[in-house]
């Protein structure tokens, strides 16, 4: 029957499936008076004509919604509608037990006594009440996203009252966690659970059943005949106390086992303080103490027929004489109701003598000393499950209890409240994470139990992502969970380079190189005749160091010496005027008033070298000067008579490039 999108009971408005279980699928759906979700549990289609399931499935929605612990899924609603038999449950966010198993394997110890903790406690509310789950297993066991553990699917969970005989032979249970008496069909009560929680001890603590087999007769066989393997053979980081507690919870015997989830609960606790402790004791019994309901055989049914005519009783024997093929199912019926009846007496002694509800008082926060003193005053346990630091309480002070106060929650008297108590603030030294990156500073920190505050910084001297300072000295003691503020370089803001190296390259592929990095050149020339030509002989920054983006770099290129001409054009026909001082033009001064050069020839002294005999009507005089290629200098020009009498003209800016065709034309 597909029922997503149906709305039950004008309230519940099925989401999704989430879930099957053996009996009954589980939905999510909204309820949509209180607008919250919750989980609806709806018995399988092909039970719901066999009443024996269907009684089991009420049994389940009476027995659960007695029960309120904070380690037990709690029942909302229960009804039919149209032939839907349905649960309406708290919806819980997590993973089961079993699948954190199968993901993850044999699980941490600590972590393990602490959910088997969890899951007595539940227990132990119930069995109070009692009521007997019977189908204790990874699968019905939530561990929400706080690690609280919550047992659900109370499937075949009945008032002990109802539940003392398996019906018509049925076992009722998961064949890997059931105990040796559900196996055989026999008497169950709370020590089944503990067996069943013993089984789950050692799958958490191994990552394995103790018991598997090809078929669930082989494997039903084993919890009745053979021993289990010591968890702690299978795993040896298994404490001995927890080893002890696994194999006294799981002994074939149910009055060699604990005999309440509350002295399990007791030891689990003592065991988080001494894990290799020798304090588990094996419960000496007597073999004839134990009692059990077997199937009905045909000597049971003779003997019952032997003892009706020993009493003469001629109506029921009138009967039997009368109708014979009655006898087993009237004998039978007989032997259910007087036990039944033994049953309802022994309850009704309990219910008489069982302990007062009380309010389950606030823990938190008060000494030791106090919590003792109140909980001794409402005649309940205290046990310390541990001492651990804690920033928030005192040392000596309660930070944590189980089960947890809330308004109007109750539990019976004699019922044990763990807690976990303070040490106080831990106290750690700051260690030195100057010069590390971010990263490895931030480990370092976490690592002694600190954490950390980021403050970026620019620096010219301090690489990005390097912690510059810190501003708790190193080996100076802070508390656990301190913030350390961190200075972290973020560099000058501006692009950095690896600057390469280019010595040994040509000029032109040097330059190519760096401008390629977004730097700046600069060359210098350095003439080496012994050395090639055009190379790069040095560079002004070192190759592989850091540097910013636009940053001059000076490169020294070797030149190799060639002599190269100058060629020095003079027109000299014009010259005719005397000009006594020294022209700084390209013009002839005029010389003294009335003054004429009359002479035929002239000198013409070019940078300290004369040149005679020069005839003044030469339009174009050339004169060749020899320098080194590249040399630049400056020309000094003198022109004058040929006696010396007389300066025409007298210059000294005149520039040339040796390795050029440089003219210079006076008129």
């Amino acid at each position: 029957m597909n029922i997503i999108g149906r709305t039950i009971a004008n309230r519940y408005e099925i989401i999704s499936k989430t879930g099957v279980g053996g009996m009954a699928t589980v939905y999510i759906a909204k309820d949509t008076v209180l607008n919250r979700n919750v989980a609806v549990k709806v018995l399988k289609d092909e039970f719901t004509t066999d009443d024996e399931f269907i009684k089991r499935f009420n049994s389940e929605a009476q027995a659960a919604a007695s029960l309120t612990h904070p380690n037990i899924v709690s029942i909302y609603d229960v009804g039919n509608e149209d032939g839907i038999y349905y649960i309406v449950m708290e919806l819980i966010r997590g993973k089961t037990l079993k699948q954190i198993i199968t993901e993850e394997g044999a699980l941490p110890w600590k972590w393990s006594v602490n959910i088997a903790m969890q899951i007595a406690s539940a227990l132990e509310t119930a069995h109070r009440n009692n009521i007997v789950h019977r189908d204790i297993k990874p699968h019905n066991i939530i561990i929400t996203e706080d690690g609280v553990a919550k047992v659900t699917d109370f499937g075949i969970a009945k008032a002990v009252s109802n539940s003392t005989i398996t019906a018509f032979g049925t076992t009722i249970g998961s064949v890997h966690y059931f105990s040796p008496e559900q196996a055989k069909g026999g008497y169950t009560d709370a020590k089944s659970d503990i067996y069943s929680l013993g089984v789950v001890m050692y799958e958490m603590l191994t990552g394995r059943v103790p018991f598997d087999s090809d078929t669930s007769v082989s494997v039903a066989l084993k919890h009745m005949q053979e021993p289990p393997v010591p968890p702690m053979e299978v795993n040896n980081n298994i404490p001995k106390a927890v080893n002890d507690i696994i194999l006294k919870a799981m002994q074939k015997e149910p009055m060699a086992r604990y005999q309440t989830a509350t002295e399990m609960l007791r030891d689990l606790a003592r065991a988080l303080k001494e894990p290799e402790g020798d304090f588990v004791e094996e419960d000496d019994f007597n073999d004839g103490l134990t009692r059990r309901m077997g199937v009905v055989t045909d000597d049971m049914v003779r003997n019952a027929e032997k003892n009706a005519n020993k009493k003469k009783k001629k109506g029921l024997a009138k009967f039997f004489a009368e109708h014979p093929k009655a006898k087993v199912p009237v004998i039978l019926l007989i032997c259910i109701i007087l036990f039944f009846g033994s049953i309802a007496a022994t309850s009704a002694a309990l219910n008489a003598s069982s302990p007062k509800s009380v309010q389950i008082p606030n823990l938190i926060g008060k000494t030791e000393e106090e919590a003792k003193a109140e909980l001794e005053k409402l005649k309940l346990e205290y046990v310390k499950q541990s001492e651990d630091y804690n920033t928030e309480y005192e040392a000596g002070q309660i930070y944590e209890q189980s089960p947890k106060y809330m308004a109007n929650y109750t539990v019976k008297e004699k019922s044990t409240i763990t807690v976990k108590v303070s040490k106080g603030t831990e106290k750690v030294k700051v260690p030195k994470v100057a010069g590390m990156t971010y990263d490895e500073a931030v480990a370092e920190l976490e690592a002694n139990k600190l954490k950390t505050e980021k403050i970026e910084e620019t620096s010219k001297e301090i690489k990005e992502g390097i912690v510059i300072s810190q501003e708790v000295d190193a080996n100076t003691e802070a508390n656990a969970g301190d913030t350390i503020k961190i200075h972290v370089s973020i560099g000058t803001g501006i692009a950095q380079v690896v600057m390469p190296n280019v010595v040994g390259k040509t000029e032109k592929d040097a330059t190519a190189t760096l401008e390629g990095k977004n730097l700046k050149v600069n060359v210098e020339y350095n003439l080496d005749a012994t050395s090639d030509d055009g190379i790069v002989k040095e560079q002004s920054v070192k190759s592989g160091e850091n540097i910013d983006e636009g940053t001059e770099i000076t490169v020294k290129v070797n030149k190799v010496k060639q002599t190269k001409e100058a060629k020095v054009i003079i027109n000299v026909k014009s010259l005719t005027k005397y000009n006594p001082t020294n022209s700084a033009t390209n013009t002839v001064g005029n010389a003294e008033t009335g003054t004429t050069a009359d002479d035929s020839k002239v000198t013409i002294i070019l940078n300290g070298e004369t040149r005679t005999g020069v005839d003044r009507s030469d339009t174009d005089y050339a004169i060749r000067l020899t320098g080194n290629d590249g040399e630049k200098i400056t020309v000094s020009i003198t022109i004058k008579s040929e006696n010396g009498q007389k300066t025409y003209y007298s210059s000294s800016n005149y520039y040339i490039t040796f390795g050029t065709d440089t003219e210079i034309t006076i008129k």
